[in-house]
């Protein structure tokens, strides 16, 4: 089991790829902390993973308003768990395909705080637990407008060069007290978020979230323990990656 006794937080735990990811690990023998905004959809992966015999936990705590909430968080997980193996920062909303010219500033502000600050806050109140575990590791979940701006990807394609550039700054300085830092773009998807982008897309010629969570499984196990400050493309990666790692 490559997860064996990992205590895992997931954000966006409710659907596409926070689901995939959060199943996939459960499956791999990590405890899972379900975190979402809706209670409906985080209860759905809980009950899967339950029913397959994993061990969960669901938070329900929305990152545009509850951010006040992240400190107690921390606190309950320290009672309960006592440190924090893995952080996957996956939880993102699209925002408006607008030219920036047009772009509304509430919309704005709101992309950037559930896509960018909230996982600042959150890597950063967790940093105590993560340390506290034997190898931490934070996987950013980014994108490929993230590494290269794109017209009308406004506010989205803005927290994910953020998420890029987070991910290499805090790499350095954590890197020391042995917790690695990495991104994963998972390229194009079957996800709601993909099918907003580009709804006449043809969903079913799409790679499903379940088949590019074998990148996470790798930055979350040993496997990857000397691997930080690296940003993988999740279709490229599967192509190379070494065996025991899948």
């Amino acid at each position: 089991m490559l997860l064996d006794n990992r205590i895992v937080l997931v954000t966006g735990a409710g659907s596409g790829i926070g689901r995939a990811v959060s199943l996939a690990c459960a499956a791999q023998g990590a405890t899972l902390i379900l975190l979402g905004r809706t209670q409906a959809t985080l209860e759905e992966t809980y009950d899967q993973i339950t029913a397959a015999g994993g061990e969960a936990t669901i938070v329900p705590l929305d990152l545009e308003t509850q951010l006040h909430r992240i400190p107690d968080l921390a606190k309950t997980i320290q009672e309960r768990y006592g440190r924090l193996d893995v952080l996957i920062n996956n939880a993102g909303i699209l925002g408006s395909m607008t030219p920036l010219s047009a772009y509304e500033p509430p919309i704005w502000e709101k992309v950037l705080r559930v896509n960018l600050t909230a996982p600042f806050f959150l890597t950063r109140e967790l940093t105590p637990l993560l340390r506290a575990a034997e190898a931490g590791s934070v996987i950013n979940v980014t994108s490929s407008v993230g590494h290269q701006g794109r017209a009308y990807w406004g506010a989205y394609a803005v927290t994910k060069a953020g998420m890029v550039n987070m991910t290499e700054t805090w790499s350095q300085e954590l890197g020391p007290s042995g917790i690695r830092m990495n991104s994963v773009n998972p390229g194009g998807t079957a996800t709601e978020m993909r099918a907003q982008a580009f709804p006449g897309e043809d969903k079913e010629a799409l790679p499903t979230s379940d088949s590019i969570t074998p990148v996470f499984l790798y930055l979350a196990s040993e496997h990857s323990k000397d691997v930080n400050g690296e940003h993988l493309d999740a279709r490229k990666w599967i192509e190379w990656a070494p065996p025991e790692a899948s």
